[in-house]
């Protein structure tokens, strides 16, 4: 099989198809059963955080260690040069040349397509403003697989912030690719951005608008929750109405199989109470975050697959 994200950047989900998707799931699985050391031993990782993080960032970090590879980076831009005036092109440059692959999360739309253009290293996309989020989205489709044994056939109900959350984006682009049936339930001022509907329409994606998750509950296999981007503009507190905060009497009218997904962190739109349920799946979704991001790093740095 031939490793087609070797030397890969990894800035949008478009970037994949099924064959290069099928290829992160079986070797994260692989790597999940039999993990790997060292193989990445001479490798140094740059993790350019100019944006908060906790799970993308650790969860990269861990990968790379776990592989053997080095860490360098930054979480935060209060410390760096572009205080001092430094512009990102030049931080992106020098990075470039202490390490062997950069990991950018950027505020900014486009920074992470921009880091790649001049980088000569592979650069992974951890988040650019509301645009892209593509290893969540592919951490978010295996763990369905993982929990529902298949992705095709599956209904999924995206719940919340469909219009700033770069995961929803992401995960749209990626389920675009299999037969799959969403459910958008949204504010109307949150409703999931139109080329995104255009896109999902020129794929033959069946999807319909709601304003309930109680309209949906009953006939969903995946229910995917996000919080209100409140970092992305000026959150108004009525935005998160009721019909948008999962309740545990609501999960009495849930399909048996019904599993709960949400790329964290949350607020109130998914309460402490449910995490004692059948159908939480959230923390064994971040903990997927791990192997699929040691699945990505060792198929870009690594021609050979294991």
């Amino acid at each position: 099989m031939t490793n087609l994200l070797f030397k890969h950047d990894l800035i949008s989900i478009k970037e994949l198809d099924l064959a290069s998707l099928e290829l992160i799931f079986s070797t994260a699985e692989k790597i999940k059963l039999n993990p790997v050391h060292a193989i990445l031993n001479d490798k140094i990782i740059a993790h350019c955080f100019f944006e908060a993080s906790t799970r993308t960032r650790l969860s990269f970090e861990t990968a790379a260690l776990k592989l053997g590879a080095k860490n360098i980076g930054f979480a935060n831009a209060e410390s760096l040069s572009l205080k001092k005036g430094e512009s990102l092109q030049d931080t992106i440059r020098m990075m470039d040349e202490y390490a062997d692959l950069i990991i950018i999360r950027h505020p900014l739309e486009g920074a992470a397509a921009f880091a790649a253009i001049v980088a000569e290293h592979p650069v992974i996309n951890a988040g650019d403003g509301a645009n892209q989020h593509p290893s969540q989205a592919i951490i978010d489709l295996f763990s369905m697989r993982e929990c529902q044994n298949k992705i095709n056939g599956l209904a999924i109900a995206l719940v919340g912030d469909l219009k700033y959350a770069r995961t929803i984006h992401s995960l749209c682009q990626a389920c675009s690719l299999f037969d799959i049936r969403l459910y958008l339930v949204a504010p109307e001022l949150l409703a999931l951005p139109n080329d995104i509907c255009d896109m999902l329409k020129k794929r033959g994606v069946r999807f319909s608008y709601h304003h309930s998750l109680e309209e949906v509950i009953s006939k969903i296999d995946i229910l995917y929750m996000t919080r209100i981007q409140e970092e992305r503009f000026n959150s108004d507190p009525s935005l998160m109405h009721e019909t948008f905060i999962l309740t545990p009497s609501m999960l009495t009218y849930a399909k048996p199989n019904l599993k709960i997904l949400h790329p964290l962190p949350r607020i109130k739109e998914l309460p402490v109470e449910i995490d004692e349920s059948a159908h939480a799946y959230y923390f064994q979704q971040a903990k997927n975050g791990v192997v699929v991001r040691q699945a990505l790093l060792s198929l870009i740095l690594n021609e050979s697959i294991l």
